[in-house]
C-alpha cells in the first residue's frame, strides 16, 4: 500500500498555507513524511513582509520550498518536478487562468504520481454540469474526466462548497455590512455550503491519511449549509441588526452577466443563484461521519465580525 511518504502542495496562498500547517502537524508527517510546496522563485525571493513571513513559517515547519511556475512551465517540465512525490495536492485555484488545472492534471499523470488531490475544493461540478454561467467550471469537469479515464494514479476530490470568507467578501455583494444589507442569490430558500480554509486544510489532511484508504471518489465536507434567509437571520441576531433583505433573482443575475460576460463575480453569483450543486446536507459529510469539529457559520461570524467589530452601528 502506498504510504504518502512525500507530499507536494501546489501553492502557498490562503488554502495552501492552511493545508501545509495541517499536514505539518500530523503525526505521520512528523514521523518522517517529507513535505514540500511548489511556489514561484519570485515568491521565495520576495522582499515583501507578508511573503517573507510565510516563507519563514514554512521553513520553520520543515517544508521544502520547490521553485516552479504552474502557468509558465510546460506539462513535461512540471512532470519532471512532480515525479519524485507520492502525493500532489493542488491548492492553486483559478488564478492561473484557463487551462492551468488541466495542464497540472496531465503533468501529474505523465509523472506517474501515485496519488493526486486536484483543485476541486469548491462546488459539485458533476451536479452543475457543463455550460454553467462560470465557464471555468467546464475545465473542472475536463479534469475529472481525465482522472476517471485512467487507473495508474489514484485521485481524491474534496468538495467543500464556498470558502466561508468569500460569502462575506464585499465585492461578492451577498453580505453588505456597510449598508446592513443581505442579497439572496436566487431566493431566500436557496442554500449554500461553506467551509473555512483552515477546516479544508485540516479535513483534507484527515482524508489523506484516513484508514481505510480513500481513493477514486468525491468526498464531501462542510463547515455549514445555510439558506440566505438563515444567513440574514444570523446576522440580525448576532449583530443586533435588522438587515435590509434584497433578492437577486436568477433572471436578474443572468441578465447582468449577459451584459458583462467577462465579470467573474457575476459568473459566480449566477451559478450560486441557480442552487444546483452548491449545497449538501452537512450530516452526510466526511467531517460529520467522523465526528470532526469544524467552524460553522455562527462561529466564523463570532470570530471575524463580532470579535473584530467589523459590523455597522445597530439600527434604532
Amino acid at each position: 500500500m502506498l504510504q504518502d511518504r512525500s507530499i507536494l502542495v501546489l501553492g502557498a496562498g490562503e488554502l495552501g498555507m492552511a493545508m501545509l500547517r495541517s499536514l505539518a502537524r500530523h503525526p505521520r508527517v512528523r514521523g518522517g513524511t517529507a513535505l514540500a510546496v511548489l511556489v514561484r522563485q519570485s515568491t521565495i525571493d520576495s522582499q515583501g513582509s507578508g511573503k517573507q513571513k510565510d516563507m519563514a513559517e514554512l521553513r520553520a515547519l520543515g517544508v521544502e520550498l520547490v521553485p516552479g511556475d504552474l502557468a509558465a512551465q510546460s506539462v513535461d517540465a512540471l512532470a519532471g518536478v512532480f515525479g519524485r512525490f507520492e502525493t500532489v495536492i493542488s491548492c492553486t485555484g483559478f488564478v492561473g487562468g484557463s487551462g492551468v488545472q488541466l495542464k497540472i492534471a496531465k503533468a501529474v499523470l505523465l509523472a506517474g504520481v501515485p496519488r493526486y488531490f486536484p483543485w476541486q475544493f469548491g462546488v459539485d461540478y458533476d451536479a452543475i454540469g457543463r455550460g454553467s454561467p462560470q465557464d471555468l467550471f467546464d475545465e473542472q469537469l475536463d479534469v475529472r474526466a481525465l482522472l476517471r479515464s485512467q487507473d495508474a494514479t489514484e485521485w481524491v476530490i474534496v468538495s467543500t462548497g464556498m470558502f466561508t470568507s468569500f460569502l462575506f467578501e464585499p465585492s461578492f455583494g451577498v453580505v453588505d455590512l456597510a449598508n446592513a444589507t443581505v442579497h439572496a442569490l436566487g431566493s431566500w430558500d436557496t442554500a449554500v455550503t461553506v467551509t473555512t480554509a483552515a477546516d479544508i486544510g485540516a479535513l483534507t489532511t484527515e482524508i489523506v491519511f484516513a484508514e481505510p484508504r480513500i481513493a477514486r471518489q468525491v468526498v464531501y465536507v462542510a463547515g455549514d449549509t445555510v439558506t440566505y434567509r438563515q444567513l440574514a437571520d444570523a446576522l440580525d441576531a448576532m449583530l443586533d441588526l435588522t438587515v435590509h433583505r434584497v433578492t437577486w433573482s436568477v433572471p436578474q443575475l443572468t441578465g447582468e452577466l449577459a451584459r458583462d460576460p467577462g465579470n467573474p463575480l457575476r459568473k459566480y453569483r449566477a451559478v450560486f443563484a441557480q442552487g444546483v450543486g452548491v449545497a449538501w446536507d452537512k450530516a452526510h459529510t466526511f467531517n460529520a461521519q467522523r465526528g470532526l469539529a469544524v467552524s460553522d457559520l455562527e462561529a466564523w461570524m463570532h470570530t471575524n465580525l463580532l470579535a473584530s467589530n467589523r459590523h455597522p452601528v445597530p439600527q434604532n
